[in-house]
């Protein structure tokens, strides 16, 4: 994988994870999985497809999703799993878009699908030439994980053979 492809969102979820829960966040516990994801928390997952593809999963502990749902809604109740769901693809969201933004700038085109929350119990798993990079954003307010996996497009792996 590489890094010109994945950088863009860790720095968009670095961004929003502070900006949204008003804390610093910091990257631990990266790693390289070629095996099945299993959620942790409330997970949303985003495909991209185009000269890209691959599909981003941002997952979030019940709790730390409790505790984001309240700050962004700006109420003292404690929040139903509706809103907690809603509030983990909002967070998936804001990173995407962020880093979309990035890889638009670096002359990628694609189509972002919208979030769809993951509530399987069972893992995703990427395909055999696609390996995810798998991380853990913690926050005072509790942990964030961001599960990565893209590659160049078949086509456009072959046109950037020739640069």
């Amino acid at each position: 994988m590489k890094i010109e492809l994945i950088q863009p969102f860790i720095n968009a979820a670095d961004a929003v994870i502070g900006e949204t829960m008003q804390c610093t966040a910091q990257a631990v516990d990266v790693s390289m999985d070629e095996g099945v994801y299993r959620k942790t928390g409330l997970a949303a997952r985003v495909t991209i497809t185009g000269d890209i593809e691959g599909r981003v999963i941002f997952d979030v502990t019940r709790d730390t999703a409790a505790k984001v749902a309240v700050c962004l809604s700006g109420s003292d109740a404690p929040p139903d799993d509706d809103l907690m769901r809603e509030t983990v693809c909002e967070l998936a969201n804001l990173v995407i878009g962020n880093a979309v933004t990035s890889l638009n700038d670096q002359g990628f085109r694609f189509k972002v699908h919208p979030p769809e929350f993951h509530s399987s119990e069972a893992g995703l798993k990427g395909s055999e030439d696609t390996e995810a990079l798998v991380m853990r954003f913690d926050t005072p307010a509790g942990s964030v994980f961001m599960n990565i996996a893209m590659q160049y497009h078949h086509r456009r792996r072959q046109d950037t053979q020739f640069d």
